[in-house]
């Protein structure tokens, strides 16, 4: 007996991974002369994952059960994370993370004498970013039909988080959560509270601009500088755009994979385009697949995003709708902080992002299901 129902998998998710994947693996024969290695590390992040983790919630992991547990343990391991955070805070790193420190990324993870927190991830723009992108997630659930002693947890949870995100000193984390947080109350068709969210929110950015209140604490003092057009590391990411697009420039389908980030200083070091930095995931794929790469893998996420919103807005059960609300919400927020860090390109915050899509899309599925078990009981 077959165990998995494969035509499941007919959907647009996953095609459009498939796509991307098909795309990507053709890059093998871009002329700039990609090192084969740096091709096959960086095809393994930008495209293989999406495609083997697409399918697996529309193969395994499609009952309720499955959502409710996938939350869950999202929500239970971010805020361990925090944990270990503070753990590497308060009472200091390991000996192996020291060494870690000891091999350069100390130049980017101790500024003013003060550590930014990593945790268990690759880095400290990843641990922020992640867990501003689950903090979206923990606050839209908790304004969600559920219990009031869920409610209380999810905010918990939320604040937790977002302590997480600041003592990592991660600028671009606040895009996350700002977009996070819009989107989920767009697709809530809460207009009012989106009204008074964007005032609030356009209230802080103002006090992180025009005013220099809690500059005695390093992580607003980050923060702060995130909305500095005079910031250096803001106008270092400028200077190398501009260079980037000048090489780029007779390259519309790009300088091949592995030709940026730590795979093109690893393995393609003899290459200009390779030793400029790209600083942002938007940039990479620019630098990687040209001006036609880079539209169309706007236009595949671009599309998935709506489709999921789409979805959310026909869907009966509350419950199930606040989830798929705040999955979707959290892609967004994982997609807009991209421009300025390699979120979305790694873990785990790439592995969230794409079993978040394929939840989303089995969502008609789940509320189907919803409405038959309470027909059922109905008619006992």
């Amino acid at each position: 007996m077959n165990k998995f129902n494969w035509r499941n998998l007919r959907n647009e998710h996953v095609w459009l991974s498939v796509i991307w994947f098909a795309i990507s693996f053709l890059q093998i024969l871009n002329p700039s002369g990609a090192s084969l290695t740096g091709w096959f590390n960086e095809l393994r992040f930008t495209a293989l994952s999406w495609l083997l983790i697409a399918p697996l919630v529309f193969l395994m992991f499609n009952k309720m059960a499955d959502l409710n547990r996938f939350i869950t343990f999202v929500l239970f391991f971010s805020c361990l994370a925090t944990l270990y955070g503070m753990k590497q805070l308060y009472l200091g790193v390991s000996s192996g993370e020291q060494q870690w420190l000891n091999s350069g990324n100390d130049v980017t993870h101790i500024l003013d004498g003060k550590l930014r927190v990593f945790s268990m991830y690759s880095d400290a723009g990843q641990f922020g970013a992640s867990q501003a992108i689950i903090a979206v997630i923990a606050l839209t659930l908790a304004l969600g039909p559920f219990s009031f002693v869920k409610k209380v947890i999810f905010g918990l949870i939320a604040l937790f988080l977002l302590y997480g995100m600041a003592i990592s000193g991660t600028r671009g984390a606040l895009f996350a959560l700002a977009s996070g947080i819009a989107y989920a109350l767009f697709l809530s068709k809460n207009f009012k509270v989106l009204i008074v969210g964007i005032a609030f929110a356009m209230a802080g950015f103002g006090v992180l601009k025009y005013t220099t209140i809690g500059d005695e604490i390093f992580q607003i003092r980050r923060f702060r500088s995130a909305l500095d057009p005079k910031d250096a590391s803001l106008n270092v990411r400028l200077d190398n755009q501009k260079k980037l697009a000048y090489i780029l420039k007779d390259l519309p389908f790009g300088a091949g994979l592995g030709m940026s980030g730590m795979n093109g200083i690893t393995y393609n070091a003899d290459k200009p385009i390779a030793n400029i930095q790209p600083d942002s995931y938007w940039v990479k794929v620019w630098v990687m697949y040209g001006i036609v790469g880079v539209m169309i893998w706007m236009g595949f996420t671009c599309y998935i995003i709506g489709k999921c919103s789409g979805i959310v807005w026909k869907l009966q059960d509350p419950k199930l709708r606040v989830k798929a609300i705040a999955l979707t919400s959290g892609t967004v927020g994982c997609f807009i902080c991209s421009y300025g860090n390699e979120v979305m390109n790694a873990m785990p915050s790439s592995a969230i992002m794409f079993m978040s899509w394929s939840f989303v899309f089995i969502a008609p599925w789940l509320d189907n299901q919803s409405k038959q078990i309470k027909a059922d009981g109905n008619s006992l």
